[in-house]
């Protein structure tokens, strides 16, 4: 069994953490009802003995004495971690595993990443070396950072290419929040560009979340609920959602429901990796079987049900059903459109009592809506899990590698360029030492690259499949 350690940056990075922990809790909570510190519960988290002076010591088996998420939270304000520390989770963070500033980055990639990033590079370097060193195989960092902010994206992509220096052989997946259109900080595109560039040279797979999608699916549960269709019941004691157990007040933006959603992406990402399941897929493997060409590791992303993610009781839907779902629009965390753009490839993650040949059967239902590139018919990957999410008897996570992000990247370079063509801002970023024009015009060029690539690819669409010439064996 694998561990892997989740890298929280920012704000952002740390809400959506604080989410991630306390969700993976109340499903290894309902699942191990002994209480037995297991194979599972020991990918994200330690048995620690308290009594310990120092780190505490380490029991790998027997009884769960105190848990410790396999984490490093960061961020250059106090607010978030400080919040988190007084919370109901407190206990699960080593305070040696926490970074804080009190300044904050301004909303500026450069600060994040050159002041911030030279400046703490060795207590990082330590705290990862240290989560490293309590692992006995590890796969996989998680980062988990927002794009349009000063912290997330710029020291969120330094730790990247630390990672990559450091531990060359652990797989990086990042979790990345992209700003919305509406999107209050200014100087968001810059920071996003900025950002992609490093995504693109030092990430192993990269799944890209819009604010925006986030957001028009919690309206859409929000809407069912105050419906009342469907017999939607508020549940007294939801084990998936947040802690107060019951719906919250409505907010202009629901970002608790919204960072909730994000987590139960992760924790069904690695849920075939944590439980037992006749078809197992371990993180590596995603990336392996996903990414074809290095820079194209974007993979998009969409749950269902996605009424784990709310305090409802909404009547299951049928399996089939689901695999429709997980397909169409509404249930993806990008605004895409995939049945319409080419496909390099997709992994399926079911959770629950769902047999191979229903996943089979689903695949050659829906075949014929999806266009796979030429020289990847074939391209399916498939997980089951036998462990359901808390509350559901199934669950599917798909993840699509398809061109479909390129209008997000283009969407995002337009509004980087109407604002670098006035250079509206531009000296709050050139007067960090190190930082030039040139690093904006390199990291535009990356991007612009990067939607070629998908161009290249999108202009071989509707060509035929031709049928390789077989080497022919005389008898």
């Amino acid at each position: 069994m694998t561990q892997s350690v989740v890298v929280q940056v920012g704000q952002c990075g740390n809400q959506i953490g604080c989410c991630f922990w306390d969700l993976a809790l109340r499903e290894h909570a309902a699942v191990n009802q002994k209480g037995i510190y297991d194979e599972a519960i020991s990918s994200f988290f330690r048995n620690v003995d308290t009594r310990v002076v120092g780190d505490g010591g380490s029991i790998s088996k027997g009884k769960i004495c105190s848990l410790k998420a396999r984490a490093v939270l960061i961020d250059m304000e106090e607010g978030v971690v400080n919040e988190i520390l007084q919370g109901p989770l407190r206990d699960v963070f080593d305070t040696k595993q926490l970074i804080t500033d009190i300044s904050g980055s301004g909303n500026n990639w450069a600060v994040g990443h050159r002041v911030f990033g030279s400046l703490y590079q060795d207590q990082i370097l330590e705290k990862l070396r240290k989560s490293a060193e309590h692992c006995d195989c590890l796969q996989c960092f998680f980062i988990i950072h927002s794009m349009g902010g000063g912290t997330g994206s710029g020291l969120g992509t330094f730790l990247l290419k630390m990672l990559e220096d450091e531990f060359p052989e652990v797989y990086r997946f990042v979790t990345s929040i992209y700003p919305s259109g509406e999107d209050d900080v200014i100087t968001s595109p810059y920071n996003s560009i900025l950002a992609m560039k490093e995504l693109n040279e030092h990430a192993d797979c990269v799944l890209p979340i819009d604010n925006q999608s986030l957001f028009d699916i919690i309206s859409k549960i929000d809407l069912m609920v105050n419906s009342g269709k469907l017999g939607t019941t508020v549940k007294p004691k939801s084990l998936v959602t947040s802690s107060s157990g019951a719906l919250k007040t409505q907010h202009k933006k629901p970002f608790d429901a919204m960072n909730n959603i994000v987590a139960n992406l992760l924790l069904n990402l690695t849920s075939s990796a944590r439980f037992e399941g006749s078809l197992n897929m371990d993180l590596n493997e995603i990336s392996m079987n996903l990414v074809p060409f290095p820079q194209l590791h974007y993979l998009v992303s969409s749950l269902t049900p996605l009424y784990t993610l709310t305090d409802v009781n909404i009547p299951p839907r049928r399996l089939d059903q689901m695999f429709s779902d997980a397909f169409s629009k509404d249930h993806q965390l990008l605004r895409a459109d995939p049945k319409h753009s080419l496909y390099l490839a997709c992994a399926l993650m079911v959770r629950g009592n769902v047999q191979i040949s229903d996943v089979r059967r689903n695949i050659e239902r829906l075949k014929a809506s999806l266009q796979f590139v030429s020289w990847n018919q074939e391209g399916w990957k498939t997980s089951l899990c036998s462990v359901p999410p808390v509350g559901h008897s199934h669950s599917l996570l798909a993840l699509a590698n398809n061109t479909c992000v390129k209008p997000t990247f283009m969407e995002l370079k337009e509004r980087f360029m109407r604002l670098y063509k006035k250079k509206a801002h531009l000296h709050h970023y050139l007067q960090v030492e190190g930082m030039e024009e040139s690093c904006f015009t390199e990291a535009v060029s990356s991007l612009s690259a990067l939607i070629q690539e998908y161009n290249q690819l999108d202009a071989t669409k509707n060509m035929p499949v031709q049928d390789l010439p077989r080497l022919s064996i005389a008898v």
